[in-house]
C-alpha cells in the first residue's frame, strides 16, 4: 500500500538528487534535500485539508489530481509563477525573465522579493477565508468546543466570513500604509498592491469555492435521486445526465484543489530564497516535496485517517489559519520559515492526539457497556 502509493514519490525523489548532482555537485544535492523537507514540513496541512476534499471523488479524479495535478504543482507553481512573478513586476517578456533567473540570480531573487507584498495578500486572503468558513460552520464533531460551539453560532450570520476578511485587508493595508510613510513615503503605491491583490483572493476563493460547493450539492441530490433518475433516463433516452453532473462537480472541485495548492505554495516558493536563488534547485527540490505532499494526500483518503482520527481536519484547519496570518504579518515582517512549519506541525500533532484519546475513551465506554449487558445477560 505504502509503496503503490508512494512509489512515484520515490521515483521522483530519486531522479530529483541525481540531477541535482549533475547540475551542480554535491552541494546541490544538499540544498535540494533541504527544500524537500521545507516543502513537506510547510504542506503537511494542505495534504490534511485536500484530503478531506479529495475522498469525495472517484479514482479516476484521484489520478488526475496525481498527474495532472502535480505538473500544474511542479511546473506551474515552483518553476514557471515565480518567473511570472518577475515578468510581471519587472515588465520583461516571459524569455527575458527566464534568462534573467538562470543568469543574474541575484536580481532575480530582488524582483521575487519585490513583489512579495501582492502574492502574500493574494495567498494570506485566500487561506483566510478557508479557515473562517470552517470555524464558523456548525459541526457535530468539534474539537475544541469552548472555542467553536460559539463561533458556530455566530456563523449562522450570512456572509460574516467574507465581512471579517475584508476588515483584516483594510486593517493590514492601512497598516502597511503607515509603515511606509513612516520610512519617507516611498512605498505608499504598495498598500494599494497590498489591497487589491488581497481581493483578488478573496474574489477567487468566493468563485471557486463557490461553484465547487454548487456542484457538489447538486452532486449529492442526484445521488439521493439516483434510482428514479436511472428509471427516467430510461424512459427518455439520456442516461448520461447523472455522468455529465458528476463530472462538473469533480472538475470544479478538482479547481478549487489546484488554486488551494497554489495558496499553500506561496510561502513555500519565498521560503526557498533563504536557502537558495538558483530557481533550477529550488524547482528540483519544491517538486520533491510537492510530489510527497500529493502521495500523502491520496494516502489519508485511501487509508481513511480522516475517519478514524476526526480532529484532524480541525488541527488542518487552524494551521491554515495560522498561515494565513503569518502571510498577512509577513508584507511587513520577515518571520523565520522554521516557526511557520512547526506552528502547523504542533497544531496537527495535538489534534493526532486529542483524536487517538477520543477514541481509546470511545473503546472503554463500549468495552464498559458490553460489559454490563453480559452481566445483565447472565443475571437473567
Amino acid at each position: 500500500m505504502v509503496l503503490k502509493t508512494f512509489g512515484w514519490s520515490f521515483a521522483v525523489t530519486a531522479l530529483g538528487l541525481v540531477a541535482a548532482v549533475l547540475y551542480d555537485g554535491w552541494t546541490a544535492l544538499g540544498l535540494v534535500a533541504i527544500l524537500s523537507i521545507l516543502e513537506i514540513s510547510l504542506s503537511f496541512d494542505n495534504a490534511v485539508v485536500n484530503a478531506g476534499i479529495l475522498k469525495k471523488m472517484n479514482a479516476f479524479w484521484q489520478k488526475i489530481f496525481l498527474t495532472i495535478g502535480i505538473l500544474i504543482a511542479v511546473f506551474g507553481m515552483r518553476l514557471v509563477f515565480p518567473v511570472v512573478i518577475v515578468a510581471i513586476s519587472a515588465k520583461l517578456g516571459p524569455i527575458e525573465a527566464v534568462d534573467l533567473a538562470l543568469t543574474d540570480k541575484d536580481q532575480y531573487q530582488q524582483y521575487v522579493t519585490d513583489a512579495h507584498p501582492s502574492i502574500a495578500a493574494f495567498g494570506g486572503m485566500f487561506l483566510l477565508m478557508i479557515f473562517l468558513d470552517f470555524i464558523f460552520e456548525d459541526r457535530d464533531i468539534k474539537w475544541l468546543s469552548w472555542l467553536e460551539r460559539p463561533l458556530a453560532k455566530l456563523g449562522k450570520i450570512d456572509m460574516l466570513s467574507a465581512c471579517i476578511a475584508m476588515i483584516v485587508l483594510l486593517i493590514t493595508s492601512m497598516t502597511f500604509a503607515t509603515h511606509a510613510h513612516q520610512h519617507g513615503g516611498t512605498h505608499v503605491d504598495k498598500a494599494q498592491t497590498v489591497l487589491i491583490s488581497g481581493l483578488a483572493g478573496l474574489i477567487t476563493y468566493l468563485i471557486v469555492g463557490g461553484l465547487s460547493s454548487y456542484f457538489e450539492n447538486r452532486l449529492e441530490e442526484q445521488e439521493e435521486r439516483e434510482h428514479e433518475a436511472e428509471e427516467e433516463a430510461e424512459r427518455t433516452g439520456k442516461p448520461r445526465s447523472a455522468v455529465a453532473l458528476a463530472g462538473k462537480a469533480a472538475f470544479f472541485m478538482f479547481l478549487y484543489l489546484e488554486v488551494l495548492d497554489a495558496s499553500f505554495s506561496f510561502d513555500g516558493v519565498i521560503g526557498a530564497f533563504a536557502i537558495t536563488n538558483d530557481i533550477v534547485l529550488m524547482a528540483l527540490g519544491l517538486g520533491i516535496g510537492a510530489m510527497y505532499v500529493r502521495s500523502l494526500t491520496v494516502y489519508l483518503v485511501r487509508q481513511g485517517t480522516l475517519d478514524d482520527y476526526v480532529y484532524l481536519e480541525h488541527g488542518a484547519h487552524y494551521a491554515i489559519g495560522a498561515l494565513a496570518v503569518i502571510l498577512l504579518v509577513t508584507i511587513q515582517y520577515e518571520i523565520n520559515e522554521i516557526i511557520t512549519g512547526l506552528i502547523g506541525v504542533v497544531l496537527i500533532g495535538w489534534s493526532f492526539w486529542s483524536s487517538v484519546r477520543r477514541n481509546k475513551a470511545l473503546e472503554a465506554a463500549e468495552g464498559k457497556a458490553e460489559a454490563s449487558k453480559e452481566e445483565v445477560a447472565s443475571g437473567v
